[in-house]
């Protein structure tokens, strides 16, 4: 028989078992997450449908306002009934956006350790009010000023008309790219988090980051400089907040202390 103390004083450098599957279990399960996605989208969808007008009035506010006549164009036959469509289709694919992450963290959740765990659901959380973050200031912040700044450089004898399906294609881009910028927090919560960095690193890199927030900027916004400082200055301030984040959710690592520790013992520190 085993001594009890012996088994006790085991207990807590047990490693903690993770749930294991086979690969068919594992393809099982994300099927029925994809399907509660699809499930999610579509009901969504299908309750907004109705109100697919209505949702293209108040989406087109911010360009309309500032138009000519206050009107848009439709150059194509099937126009006027195929682009509220589709934009109902993404209005409903965003407000899902909840499930749709929620799915993904309940996928890798059983791979993940109880200390993972516990800060995996806040990093969710964060995730969702940052997208939602980013889709409320394009809409409030960025389309107004984009919009009546395109209209107000028109040249001379040109009335700006747009498409209606133009205007969808590019507001998607826009709504899209703001959406994952805000998420730059999160990010970089998970690269210190996996250990492929760790804060101080990331604080060093700012300047890197201040530029490359406008070469994200120029590819993921229109040909001018400024959509581009409308998306780099939020993403680089997103950023400043991902490492205050890092240092408070990621957990410290030995190597991490062993550092300080060496720092702290250094002449003058």
């Amino acid at each position: 028989m085993s001594d009890p103390k012996t088994a006790d004083a085991k207990n807590p450098d047990e490693e903690e078992e993770l749930a294991e599957g086979t690969l068919l279990s594992h393809l099982v399960e994300l099927r029925a997450r994809l399907l509660v996605v699809a499930a999610a989208v579509i009901g969504v969808f299908i309750v907004l449908l109705p109100f697919a007008k209505y949702i293209f009035e108040i989406v087109s506010a911010p360009l309309v306002a500032v138009l000519p006549g206050g009107q848009m164009i439709a150059t194509e036959v099937a126009s006027p009934l195929l682009t509220p469509f589709k934009l109902t289709f993404f209005v409903a694919l965003f407000i899902a956006m909840p499930v749709v992450l929620y799915q993904v963290w309940a996928f890798v959740a059983p791979g993940l350790y109880k200390n993972e765990k516990r800060f995996a659901f806040p990093l969710l959380a964060s995730s969702i009010v940052l997208f939602y973050a980013g889709i409320s200031f394009a809409y409030f912040v960025v389309f107004p000023l984009i919009f009546g700044f395109m209209t107000a450089i028109a040249p001379e004898g040109v009335e700006v008309m747009t498409d209606i399906a133009s205007y969808l294609s590019f507001i998607t881009m826009i709504v899209l790219a703001f959406g994952l910028a805000f998420e730059v927090p999160v990010a970089t919560v998970l690269l210190v988090w996996t250990g492929l960095v760790d804060a101080k690193k990331l604080a060093k890199a700012r300047p890197y980051v201040f530029l490359m927030a406008f070469v994200v900027g120029m590819f993921l916004t229109p040909p001018d400089i400024f959509s581009q400082t409308l998306l780099a200055v939020p993403v680089y301030l997103l950023y400043e907040l991902g490492i205050i984040m890092s240092r408070i959710f990621a957990p410290k690592r030995a190597g991490d202390n062993e550092e300080d520790a060496a720092d702290k013992a250094k002449p003058g520190a």
